[in-house]
């Protein structure tokens, strides 16, 4: 069975039994936050439930390595659309110890790229265009640094009001222990 059929075969179950039910929650979240982290499937369950966080306490926005790249883009808005439209009064970024962002090698990924079917004259056409692929896939070298300019990025956005506080925290991704990087009320 392929993943798609396992997937709907589970869904067809899950809807059946009701199971769904025990999830019921609304779009704003209860506890007023939006956790920004990184995409590392060891955070999947770890994460909320090292913070207490249950199915709608809060909004979950996942990327790779938990940072900002442009203070306009995706992640930026839907930082804003939580706050603004959904009520959240808090947001903690929250990267993690082992993260791969701080060792991926834009290089070799480029090569992979290539190995996959893309074309030097893709890459090249994204390049002139101005895109340096390179610096666009690295990650970071510093893991606080990392957080602290996430949290920056944040906290100076323009659309940003004055009373909402931004955290920075590090996980373990094998004990879910927390260190705190940048105490958002201080």
């Amino acid at each position: 069975m392929n993943k798609l059929q396992e997937m709907l075969t589970h869904n067809q179950s899950f809807v059946k039994n009701k199971t769904y039910e025990k999830y019921k929650a609304t779009k704003y979240p209860y506890k007023k936050m939006v956790i920004f982290s990184c995409m590392d499937t060891r955070l999947t369950e770890l994460l909320p439930r090292a913070l207490n966080i249950k199915n709608g306490d809060a909004k979950i926005i996942s990327n790779a390595g938990a940072i900002i790249t442009h203070p306009f883009g995706s992640i930026m808005r839907s930082i804003l659309v939580a706050i603004y439209e959904l009520n959240s009064e808090e947001v903690f970024v929250i990267g993690h110890h082992g993260c791969g962002m701080s060792t991926i090698n834009p290089t070799n990924t480029l090569e992979k790229i290539i190995k996959k079917g893309i074309s030097q004259d893709t890459l090249s056409t994204l390049e002139y265009s101005g895109i340096d692929l390179e610096k666009w896939l690295h990650g970071f070298d510093c893991l606080t640094s990392s957080i602290k300019e996430s949290v920056s990025i944040i906290k100076n956005h323009p659309l940003i009001p004055k009373d909402v506080f931004i955290h920075g925290l590090l996980i373990d991704p094998e004990t879910g222990a927390l260190e705190v990087v940048v105490d958002g009320y201080k």
